[in-house]
């Protein structure tokens, strides 16, 4: 029997001979109680998966912060776009089942699907709504998907495409993309005639026994135990975005919809790493196209130095890499609040999955990165604040490159006067209708779509921004004027050269089309 005699992480001493598995628990603890409160989480639930069995599972804080009710390992968290794996799951499904084919044309089961370029939309294939590889740009057209909630349907977000301006090649460059996982989400729903939440239940949720999961409408009040997302607010959690009693069906489920308890997610990933989990439930074939290199992906300098990276992919709903001589299949979710990251080492038949219901990108990143570790490198493992340490610098680093929001000069709200003719009516072809106009007293930008984006616009020197009301300063924008006038334009620029790629500000163009009413 393997025996440990000293271990100390986040100022826990072990000592004396201790089983493997007693030290791997303890040591699991402590790395999520190092995450915990280093990055002061207001919820996270993380489970371990080793050999196919589960070997850990481990709650810590409440599903509102200040509440009482404490996570658990049957809370329900959005798994964002960990999603993404679950839409390509059932699409596999539907191939396996004779419904389609990954070389489909997209239009052969949605013919009003278009791209700008005709000759994109004849040759998308199924596969490449999965891949990222469609030419457009980093998050395009994101804003029809959140903020949440807004009024784009999924019928607005197939037209929308048709506006959207590629930045690329199509299938020449890898850039992140979610609204094509939402037309792949219609594609399934067309090939078997069923709506995309019913496919997922019934090709997943259902056969896997994931009986907590929850996807498109349902009733917060009769599920129960669910996390709220949180925001921080100075050295608070404030939870924002609570759920309504009934959680309705938004477009982009199928990009980032779901929502799953550990418990699940932990079945989900045995299924995964092991086919005898569910007998016949995926065959061979479309196990290994879900995770086959389909398009290369850049390989940063943190994965070159944090896990000797030699290559990077993605697959069907899926991250590829290497890491320490290890096969790894991963990815993340990120929406507001809620942060969530899953990560496989499939020749060893081992996983990680947290989720969290606060601002947890470096958290999940730091813990995670220790969690794997144990597996990968067990000579050369660190805790989490080894890699919070790490990611300070590099943010240092960036800072002192001009990678921060710039310090605006003294700012104050416009007036309409000062505005003059700017101020009207303005329309986007994918994006829809804005107003710029007097509103209770102040000059605001309101989305008509998107009500969510709506904030006052204030005057810098000779430059003019929007104001975002509740989004946080990071996501505000400037007003840049162009055209002539007869086709006067209105675009939209980042503040914040940092600033979350869902907000899609270039592929914007607005054109006047009238006066304030």
């Amino acid at each position: 029997m393997k025996l440990r005699s000293l271990w100390v992480a986040a100022g826990l001493l072990l000592t004396g001979p201790v089983t493997a598995a007693e030290g791997d628990q303890a040591r699991f603890d402590a790395l999520l109680d190092q995450a915990t409160q280093r990055y002061h989480l207001p919820g996270i639930a993380m489970g371990v998966i080793d050999d196919g069995k589960v070997v850990y599972r481990g709650a810590r804080g409440e599903l509102v912060a200040g509440g009482g009710a404490a996570v658990n390992d049957d809370t329900l968290f959005k798994i964002a776009s960990n999603t993404k794996a679950m839409t390509a799951a059932v699409l596999a499904r539907l191939v396996q089942a004779g419904k389609l084919r990954w070389e489909d044309p997209v239009t052969r089961h949605l013919p009003q699907f278009r791209m700008q370029d005709p000759w994109v939309t004849r040759n998308m294939q199924v596969r490449d709504l999965l891949i990222h590889n469609s030419g457009l740009g980093l998050g395009a057209g994101d804003l029809m998907l959140w903020p949440e909630p807004n009024n784009f349907d999924r019928n607005d977000i197939v037209a929308g495409l048709a506006y959207l301006k590629p930045t690329g090649s199509f299938r020449s460059d890898y850039a992140y993309d979610n609204l094509l996982y939402v037309v792949a989400g219609e594609v399934a729903a067309a090939a078997a005639g069923k709506p995309y939440a019913q496919l997922v239940r019934e090709e997943i949720f259902q056969p896997l026994g994931m009986q907590r999961c929850q996807v498109g409408a349902w009733s917060a009040a009769a599920v129960g135990n669910i996390a709220q997302p949180h925001q921080r607010d100075g050295d608070r959690n404030i939870a924002a975005e609570r759920d309504p009693a009934q959680v309705s069906d938004f477009p982009s489920m199928a990009a980032g919809g779901v929502r799953c308890s550990l418990n699940d997610m932990l079945r989900w990933m045995q299924v995964l790493l092991d086919p005898a989990q569910a007998p016949g439930w995926l065959d061979a074939t479309q196990r290994q196209a879900l995770w086959t290199a389909h398009m290369p992906m850049p390989i940063s300098q943190r994965l070159r130095d944090w896990d000797n990276t030699h290559f990077h992919a993605y697959g069907y709903g899926w991250r590829l890499s290497d890491m320490d001589g290890q096969w790894k299949v991963a990815h993340t979710g990120t929406l507001s609040g809620m942060y969530s990251s899953l990560a496989l080492l499939p020749d060893m038949k081992t996983g990680v999955v947290m989720l969290i219901n606060g601002e947890g990108e470096e958290a999940r990143t730091a813990l995670m990165q220790a969690m794997l570790k144990h597996y990968t490198a067990p000579a050369q493992q660190h805790d989490v604040l080894h890699y919070a340490g790490l990611m300070e610098q590099a943010a240092a680093q960036r800072r002192s490159a001009g990678h921060v929001r710039p310090s605006l000069p003294t700012a104050r709200p416009a007036t309409v006067a000062e505005f003059g003719d700017r101020a009207g009516i303005w329309r986007d072809p994918w994006f829809g209708e804005v107003t710029l106009c007097p509103r209770d007293g102040k000059l605001q930008f309101v989305s008509a779509k998107s009500p969510r984006m709506s904030g006052q616009v204030m005057r810098a020197d000779e430059r003019w921004y929007v104001a975002w009301q509740g989004l946080g300063e990071d996501a505000d924008a400037w007003l840049e004027f162009a055209g002539d006038a007869q086709r006067p334009l209105l675009h939209l620029r980042a503040i914040d050269p940092d600033i979350d790629f869902s907000y899609d500000y270039p592929d914007l163009e607005f054109q006047r089309h009238g006066d304030c009413r």
